[in-house]
């Protein structure tokens, strides 16, 4: 290593002797440092308050892909400095995202205080701020709920839809943006929460499934920002003309060419920027944090050791150990150093592995140098892209850029990574700046670490292969393996590799419900998540979660809006089932919203069944509001909830002798409540007769006549002069359409019904509460006589009184009844137009109640007149059953026409034994 790279060498047995810690106080020191947390502060800007969601995402200045963060404009050619896309970390040309907290590191990597930068005070971070108490209250209160996690993020729901509302007519990717702001917001809560929760709890347990669903969703909107943001500039920009690079031109020029024409090559960078991002905003968790002691020198254990053994005074047993301080020199003499100081070598470089894998090569460099390894830090700065400005001329020379010597410094990575003797996470440092997937993988124990080295891999290689191509390469990586530099990576490829994982872990965390959603956003194959969709669905059980079911849902809302094609069978069932997850946790306010985003027909039946559970009469009005903002068809939402209701029942009509009114059910009760619905607006005048028309003849027809009042009572007074003034609005000259005339005609004939039916009631009441009569004991008093004269005053007035109140009743309810049997124009329960569409079940309701209601109306009547002694009136109602006028004897069965006869005949014998003829007149002698 040391013959191939320009490191910076310190002989360490020529320093000056450090300060050596005492053995058993740093062990001491290393037990405390171990509860300790990395904390990476914010940038300055956010460190002063700034809580505002950017348009657009900050630009992290640091030097890999620090060059290419600038703004696109669609048309122009661009040249982006990808000389840093071989670092850990390196950017995409095009976009970057910087992490929620985490901002600018990048100082000088001479003049910083890595120690300083890295811990701040929690006043400088901006840890504590004015919203601290509160959080802690709210906290504190969600600890003390069932589901802790749950309660916490129950705001989500409506959060989203107020983003999606407040952004319907800007920037598509602002409104992702302010979703993954809600989520980092949530994200936060529930780790306070967790932080704050008794271990072992199953509920605490539940929180953190919580917190690591909302966090998944986070990062998930963030890839979709940074992919669609290119893949739709890239839409764009597809007549635009990317000019070869000549070739004199630099790697650095070639390279930039490259990302500016090839979207793999661009996206799979953003991949892996993604992934560092995610990484980045973990690092402050990273919990095997380590005190770094020295301050200039490095292995400062080793060299006291040599030290001590040079003077005369040391005796004794000496273990073997390096007898030279050179970075190569434990390798060549393979030799160990130091316990402690081989102990710190492998901390140091599993964090600074950590630190690459978050794209924050400079804070690994700034770590190297601080901790008295510059050579270190020297050889992660090899991958820059070699680029002389001057060779094209210029009046000033420029500095050269770059490393001019790099495939000799990335074959020497290579060799590293390879080299047994070292290492596992140094190999791995070596083996992502070489492209060397198969030393890389061994570090990767979870999908995100595994799916970052493959895709930083493929970039990797496909620059190689791209500046190899180009025939400019100062040196020809002919020692590395050709089936790197030929390999023929695509997207898909990157996932099949994934399944042939033998990690065990990662192959479970392939199926997990985010993670599928991540790779087929990747692979921009929108028909295969749909697929993953449905399948999700289709299975029920376990049923999914209900905060991935929202994203879902905002997902296909979000391709919706690009003009992108989802499956509409599965983007329907996905929002059914999100819908059903609304109303089961009683979002009444969200609901009409993403009903409407449904097929029109589906929406309707969609809503009207979940009105069907609303009751009270003001959340009514406010549902049918927001149905209304939402779009949808009101009045077919309402008519569609009463039908709904009223055709529960498909029993049809029983004969009067064989039903018995029951009283009014719960069903009767909702079939009654129901028609509130439709006169909440007067336009629906017409269909509320309609409708509660319907309901009231399946009452009729069960003689549930209470039950028929109460819808009769529901209908305003005011509805037939308002349906003929709602026409008459419409600007229409014409007569009603005859299916609003005749539900006006046959609202009349219930009435008329239903108030012969009461008048009868009234008078039978009546009729068996006539004044009981006083009596009088034979061995009465004086004074109990003279009260009995008294109240028998008392009962002839009572008497001639009932006897008033009971003819006038006779006479109301003769005059009822005859208003339904001589019912103008054609009769009871007869259409006055013919020309309506054909209703086959209203036409065989209303023969049926026809046939029932008439005949027993007839012998209501007949009760009536033969009770009150009227039986001459009794024969001349024979006449209006046998009229041909009317035909009412065709609405008798031939049972009922006999039974009438009988009682005619009854009234006949009466009038006889009066000396009257059998019509009830004076016989002529």
């Amino acid at each position: 290593m040391s013959c191939c790279l320009p490191f910076v060498f310190h002989r360490y047995d020529e320093l000056l002797s450090p300060v050596v810690r005492d053995t058993e106080v740093t062990r001491a020191a290393r037990r405390r440092s171990t509860n300790k947390k990395v904390f990476f502060p914010s940038s300055p800007c956010e460190v002063s308050g700034a809580s505002t969601t950017p348009a657009r995402p900050q630009l992290l200045n640091r030097t890999p892909g620090s060059l290419l963060k600038h703004s696109f404009t669609p048309l122009i050619k661009r040249h982006p400095d990808v000389s840093a896309i071989l670092a850990t970390g390196g950017k995409s040309p095009r976009y970057s995202q910087t992490p929620a907290r985490l901002g600018n590191l990048s100082t000088n990597l001479d003049d910083s205080d890595w120690t300083n930068t890295l811990y701040l005070s929690p006043q400088q971070s901006g840890l504590v701020d004015s919203s601290f108490t509160e959080d802690v209250t709210m906290s504190a209160v969600m600890l003390k709920e069932d589901d802790p996690g749950e309660a916490a993020s129950f705001s989500m729901f409506p959060e989203f839809l107020q983003s999606y509302l407040r952004h319907s007519s800007s920037a598509i990717f602002d409104l992702i943006e302010e979703y993954e702001t809600i989520c980092e917001e949530q994200v936060g809560m529930l780790k306070k929460i967790v932080t704050r929760a008794t271990p072992g709890q199953q509920k605490f347990s539940q929180t953190a499934s919580m917190l690591w669903l909302l966090q998944q969703e986070m990062v998930t909107w963030r890839l979709l920002t940074s992919l669609y943001r290119d893949r739709i500039q890239s839409a764009l920009e597809d007549d635009v003309m990317i000019d070869a690079a000549a070739p004199s031109e630099s790697e650095k020029v070639i390279v930039e060419n490259l990302f500016q024409r090839d979207s793999l090559v661009r996206q799979s960078q953003i991949v892996v920027d993604w992934l560092e991002t995610i990484a980045k905003d973990e690092i402050g968790d990273f919990s095997d944090n380590i005190e770094f002691y020295a301050k200039s020198v490095y292995w400062e254990n080793t060299l006291h050791t040599l030290k001590q053994r040079r003077t005369p005074s040391h005796a004794g047993f000496s273990r073997p150990l390096v007898t030279e301080l050179d970075p190569d020199a434990p390798v060549r003499q393979k030799l160990p150093l130091a316990d402690l100081d081989r102990e710190d070598d492998i901390r140091m470089l599993k964090y600074l592995f950590t630190l690459i894998r978050a794209g924050m090569t400079e804070e690994a460099q700034r770590l190297c140098k601080r901790c008295g390894q510059a050579w270190r830090a020297a050889t992660l700065e090899g991958w820059k892209l070699y680029h002389d400005p001057n060779i094209s001329g210029g009046v000033e020379l420029q500095p050269v850029e770059g490393n001019p010597h790099r495939c000799v410094w990335k074959t020497c990575c290579w060799r590293m990574a390879e080299d047994e003797q070292f290492n596992r996470y140094e190999r791995a440092i070596y083996a992502a700046l070489s492209g060397n997937l198969k030393q890389l993988l061994p570090v990767c124990d979870s999908w995100e670490d595994t799916v970052w080295a493959y895709f930083r891999v493929l970039v990797d290689t496909l620059v190689e292969q791209e500046i190899c191509s180009s025939g400019t390469a100062l040196h020809q990586l002919e020692e590395l393996p050709r089936e790197y530099l030929e390999a023929n990576w695509t997207l898909e490829r990157v996932f099949e590799e994934l399944k042939a994982t033998e990690k065990k872990r990662v192959l479970e965390e392939t199926k997990e419900h985010y993670h599928v959603i991540q790779k087929f956003i990747i692979l921009g194959d929108l028909d295969g998540l749909m697929e993953e969709f449905s399948d999700w669905l289709s299975h029920g059980k376990p049923a999914l979660p209900s905060h991935l079911l929202r994203f879902m849902t905002h997902l296909i809302l979000f391709f919706r809006s690009l003009g992108m094609q989802t499956k509409e069978e599965v983007s329907v069932d996905v929002l059914k089932t999100y819908i059903q997850v609304l109303v089961n946790k009683k979002h009444t306010d969200l609901i009409a919203f993403y009903v409407s985003h449904l097929p029109a027909d589906m929406a309707i039946a969609q809503y009207s069944e979940f009105l069907e559970c609303v009751t009270e009469t003001d959340q009514r009005k406010h549902c049918l509001e927001l149905a209304k903002e939402a779009g949808l068809d009101v009045a077919a939402v309402t008519k569609t909830v009463v039908e709904n209701i009223r055709k529960r029942d498909v029993d049809d009509f029983s004969h009067h002798d064989l039903a018995l009114d029951s009283g009014t059910s719960e069903e009767d009760l909702r079939k009654i409540d129901v028609i509130d619905w439709l006169v909440f607006d007067p336009s629906q005048r017409a269909e509320a007769l309609k409708q509660s028309n319907a309901i009231m003849r399946k009452f009729l027809g069960s003689k549930k006549h209470e039950a028929a009042k109460e819808v009769f009572a529901k209908i305003p007074e005011d509805s037939m002069r308002e349906i003929y003034k709602q026409w008459e609005a419409q600007g229409m000259d014409i007569p009603l359409p005859a299916e609003d005339q005749n539900a006006i005609r046959e609202h009349l004939c219930i009435r008329a019904y239903l108030e012969a039916h009461e008048a009868f009631n009234e008078w039978f009441k009546h009729m068996n509460s006539p004044p009981q009569k006083p009596t009088l004991s034979s061995q009465a008093k004086f004074t109990e006589t003279v009260a009995h004269e008294m109240k028998e005053k008392e009962y002839e007035l009572d008497c001639r009184n009932w006897k008033g109140r009971l003819e006038a009743l006779t006479d109301d309810v003769r005059d009822r009844i005859y208003n339904v049997l001589l019912f103008v124009d054609g009769g009871w329960m007869v259409d006055v137009r013919e020309d309506a569409e054909a209703d086959p079940e209203r036409s065989h309701q209303m023969t049926l109640l026809r046939r029932l209601c008439l005949p027993m109306m007839a012998f209501l009547l007949h009760s009536v007149l033969h009770s009150t002694e009227q039986h001459q009136e009794c024969l001349r109602l024979a006449d209006i059953i046998s009229s041909e006028q009317q035909k009412l004897y065709q609405v008798f069965s031939k049972e009922e026409l006999r039974k009438f006869l009988r009682k005619l005949r009854e009234s006949s014998l009466l009038l006889l034994d009066k000396d009257l003829d059998p019509l009830g007149y004076e016989i002529q002698s």
